[in-house]
């Protein structure tokens, strides 16, 4: 397996996947958090808070933007199935492993395994499978309104991967990996999600709450990272190097 990043130029599917991650989503995330400020919640005959159904819709919109970019892969061929069976499977493993820990808190492999399939499948593949790991083991965890945040991080995180190995920025090595994944963790995944908390509990946005929240989140947060190192540090070189086999043998998504 090369270590050695190797520089490529970006292709218009990943310009795509670029605007929606960076401002179509975004947008809408923050337009409908900012709907909880204030807002007096109305309960349905189930007792679920009405406002929620909205972030249901947001989290749709959020698988179907990311499977824009995904299958402009395929705009000069047929999709083969395995291609597709592959980031089903990468998702379900990421699902399987958040379950697994349920126990302990923010000690997950949800990071590592998407950085795995950005770097190996393109920052595309990465988004998807983050973004579908986030709606589906909330099934188990529990939907709301911190479904489509949780999306969103997990996304960017592999979306970035990919994109940061594109461009030769980031290589497969374990010291590499481990890195990315500790500083993408703490402060894209922590740090949005800890600004998400403020939109969608309703509280006051002003420096003294970003303080507040983003010092209370910080143990949590040092979890996360913590654990996506040691996943990476287990996971990274047999995973990939099996994802590459099988990419080389079938000629199966290139990024």
């Amino acid at each position: 397996m090369s270590e050695k990043p190797v520089k490529r130029k970006l292709r218009k599917r990943t310009w795509v996947a670029a605007f929606f991650i960076v401002l179509v989503i975004p947008a809408l995330l923050i337009i409908f958090g900012g709907s909880m400020q204030g807002t007096k919640l109305e309960f349905d005959l189930f007792g679920n808070p009405v406002v929620l159904r909205l972030f249901y819709a947001v989290s749709l919109a959020i698988i179907i933007m990311a499977m824009v970019p995904f299958f402009m892969i395929f705009e000069k061929r047929r999709p083969q199935a395995r291609e597709l069976v592959i980031i089903a499977t990468l998702a379900a493993i990421a699902v399987a492993g958040r379950a697994a820990f349920f126990m302990i808190p923010q000690f997950k492999p949800v990071c590592a395994i998407v950085i795995i399939a950005g770097v190996c499948f393109g920052g595309e593949s990465g988004f998807l499978v983050g973004a579908v790991t986030g709606l589906v083991s909330n099934f188990f965890y529990g939907q709301g309104a911190h479904t489509p945040w949780q999306m969103f991080c997990f996304g960017v995180v592999g979306f970035l991967a990919g994109v940061l190995f594109q461009k030769g920025l980031l290589s497969r090595s374990r010291l590499s990996l481990c890195i990315y994944g500790f500083f993408a963790t703490f402060f894209i995944y922590g740090g949005v999600m800890n600004f998400s908390t403020i939109l969608t509990a309703g509280l006051p946005l002003n420096l003294g709450t970003l303080i507040t929240v983003y010092t209370a989140g910080i143990p949590m947060d040092l979890i996360h990272a913590g654990s996506t190192v040691i996943f990476l540090l287990v996971l990274a070189n047999p995973m990939i190097e099996k994802l590459e086999r099988i990419k080389t043998k079938y000629g199966l998504l290139e990024p």
